[in-house]
C-alpha cells in the first residue's frame, strides 16, 4: 500500500500535481488542511480514496477537523494540528495519538517536514507544498510504503 501524505496547499495545486506526479501509483491520499476551498479538485486529481481534514483556514468548511483511520492494521490520527499547539512542539499532538493509541500521528499546520518516531508510535508533518518555512524552502510532501505484513516506512520527498 501506498500512501501520498500532502498539507497546506492553501488553494494552490500546482504543488499537488507536482507531489501526484512525482508520487506515482498511490491508493491513498491524505491531506492534513488548508485546503482553502480546494477538497473537491483534491478529490478530483487524487485517483484513489482521499482523507481530508480541516485546517484553521478552512473558514466555513464541513470537513471533519480530525478523524481515527486504518491503514491494514495500523491507526492513524489525523488532524490539522493547531489545536494541539504544534507550532510549539510535537509533545501535546504525541500525547493525544497515544490516548487514542494511534501508530501513526498526522498533523499540519507548521509548513515544515517533521518524522519521528517515539516507542512504537510515528508522528509526522508533511510541510507545505505551497508555502513552505523549512531552510532551502522547497515544497514537501510524505510517501508511506505498507507492506503485505503491515510494516511501515515513509520518506519526506520535495518537489
Amino acid at each position: 500500500m501506498r500512501v501520498l501524505i500532502v498539507s497546506d496547499t492553501h488553494g494552490r495545486h500546482d504543488g499537488l500535481e507536482k507531489a501526484l506526479e512525482k508520487a506515482g501509483k498511490i491508493d491513498y491520499l491524505v491531506h492534513l488542511g488548508d485546503t482553502e476551498g480546494g477538497e473537491h479538485y483534491i478529490e478530483a486529481v487524487a485517483g484513489c480514496p482521499a482523507y481530508i481534514v480541516a485546517g484553521n483556514n478552512d473558514f466555513f468548511s464541513d470537513m471533519l477537523q480530525e478523524m481515527e483511520i486504518y491503514f491494514g492494521k495500523k491507526k492513524a490520527f489525523i488532524t490539522h494540528g493547531h489545536y494541539y499547539y504544534v507550532t510549539l512542539g510535537p509533545e501535546r499532538i504525541l500525547e493525544e495519538g497515544i490516548s487514542r493509541d494511534a501508530d501513526i500521528i498526522m498533523f499540519g499546520h507548521t509548513h515544515r517536514p517533521y518524522l519521528e518516531t517515539v516507542g512504537n508510535v510515528t508522528i509526522l508533518n508533511p510541510g507545505s507544498l505551497s508555502y513552505p518555512r523549512q531552510e532551502g524552502r522547497r515544497g514537501s510532501f510524505i510517501i508511506m510504503e505498507m507492506d503485505a505484513g503491515g510494516n511501515t516506512s515513509f520518506e519526506i520527498q520535495y518537489i
